[in-house]
């Protein structure tokens, strides 16, 4: 099969439905993107915690999730809260994350996720490689390698964090890794200096990355313009148009039409390719429904601030603070905090008392980073599997494909989840087992 003589339509504009656009366009598919909102990664890209964290993707289902469910179910400001629900999806994923927290499970589940973090640091290092600095500039990437320090406040919790460093080390992936005292911590970070008596270590990983997901968005969506690439924003699709197991169109409507009452069969419009790739985070649950196809997602709601750390002590490094769940990233003269998962919950109301919390937290670790009296908000949904696995497979339709599910780690997959999805479409050997990303592995 000639790609270039094959129209792939991807749903979704978001980092992942970007990245997955842009690499088809590389093979030489003729390529376009859909997307409802106005602009490209304005939901779950925008304002994510902006940490590349290719070596810290464990899954969150493993043995001590289920000892630390009653704590999850009955606390009220931790850093994970659920929410019961009796919804078939709710009651469906639960089930099958218990299945998944078994050690043995957890240890495939963090081979499988370090060789994708592996794959899409590369291939992400290549595209921004020779990046042209005026398009970087304009985007708002702030993308550099500047490491990453997890801090422990608990010894056992060190300890418990040594063991995974040792275990990852014996998969002989390439993961560099080093357990540091607290002084040593300061030492890496001098920004940390205020809370040093307060650690009693962590781990140093020089590889990882920043970069500001929705600048990268931005950046991806000029790289597919500039080779041929559609983008049509602002649109709905309302339904499909099968011929047996095959998607012949996609139904789609303006967004301004959607809701107009007065609206007719002539505002549909019909948009015809050769294949589909549903990539467009939680909505994928449902729009997946019209190929036949149940994925199991659930979104883990998170929130962020973003400051103007310009004038204050800001840590250079990446830090993941273990005790709170939170992570700081810099971004150029910002910092941006992130963290929390509430699951159960899938709207994205900016909650008051999530966002206080977050910045008492932040200002616990860096009192001085800036101005944490004008912060800007967000909310977002990341869609989450049982396993902690993406799914990068075929549909019940057999031009039907998706790239889904990656979690809180979208950021850090998507480019490695491009890659594996074109050597699926091409049906070429790809450089991971493709199986591990597949709907019966979530």
């Amino acid at each position: 099969m000639n790609p270039q003589t094959k129209h792939v339509c991807v749903i979704g504009a978001g980092i992942v439905g970007l990245s997955t656009a842009w690499r088809l366009l590389q093979d030489g598919w003729q390529v376009s993107v859909i997307e409802e909102g106005a602009a490209p990664g304005l939901v779950t890209s925008y304002a994510n915690g902006a940490q590349l964290s290719y070596s810290y993707v464990a899954p969150l289902a493993e043995p001590s999730a289920l000892t630390h469910l009653p704590k999850w179910l009955l606390q009220k400001d931790g850093p994970l809260r659920i929410h019961p629900s009796l919804s078939p999806d709710f009651v469906r994923w639960g089930l099958s994350f218990a299945t998944h927290c078994t050690t043995a499970k957890a240890h495939q589940t963090t081979r499988d996720l370090l060789s994708l973090g592996y794959l899409s640091r590369r291939v992400l290092r290549n595209w921004l490689a020779d990046a042209p600095a005026s398009w970087t500039a304009s985007a708002g990437l702030d993308y550099r390698t500047n490491g990453k320090l997890v801090v422990f406040r608990d010894p056992a919790a060190l300890a418990s964090a040594r063991s995974q460093v040792a275990f990852q080390r014996s998969l002989d992936v390439g993961c560099e890794q080093f357990v540091l005292s607290a002084a040593e911590c300061v030492q890496k970070e001098p920004a940390l200096s205020s809370m040093q008596s307060k650690l009693v270590g962590g781990v140093y990983t020089p590889s990882e990355d920043v970069v500001d997901s929705h600048g990268l968005c931005m950046y991806l969506e000029r790289l597919i313009v500039s080779r041929g690439g559609e983008l049509r924003y602002d649109t709905r699709i309302t339904g499909a148009v099968h011929e047996g197991q095959r998607c012949l169109a996609l139904k789609l409507k303006a967004r301004s039409a959607v809701f107009d009452e007065n609206s007719t069969g002539l505002d549909v419009e019909e948009f015809k390719a050769d294949f589909f790739v549903v990539a467009a985070g939680l909505s994928s649950r449902e729009l997946l429904k019209k190929f036949d196809t149940r994925a199991p997602l659930l979104g883990l709601k998170g929130f962020s601030i973003t400051l103007d750390c310009e004038q204050g002590i800001a840590p250079s490094v990446s830090i993941t603070d273990s005790h709170h769940k939170i992570v700081f990233a810099k971004l150029g003269q910002r910092l941006r905090v992130a963290g929390m998962v509430d699951l159960g919950r899938e709207n994205r109301d900016i909650e008051p008392s999530r966002i206080q919390a977050l910045i008492k937290q932040a200002r616990d670790n860096f009192p001085d980073a800036g101005d944490y009296d004008n912060v800007q908000t967000w909310a977002g949904l990341r869609p989450a599997t049982p396993s902690g696995r993406p799914i990068i497979d075929q549909t019940a339709f057999e031009n039907v494909f998706a790239n889904i599910g990656h979690g809180t780690l979208g950021l850090t997959f998507a480019a490695g989840s491009a890659e594996l999805l074109a050597d699926k479409l091409a049906g070429r050997a790809s450089s991971l087992p493709l199986e591990a990303f597949s709907f019966n592995a979530a």
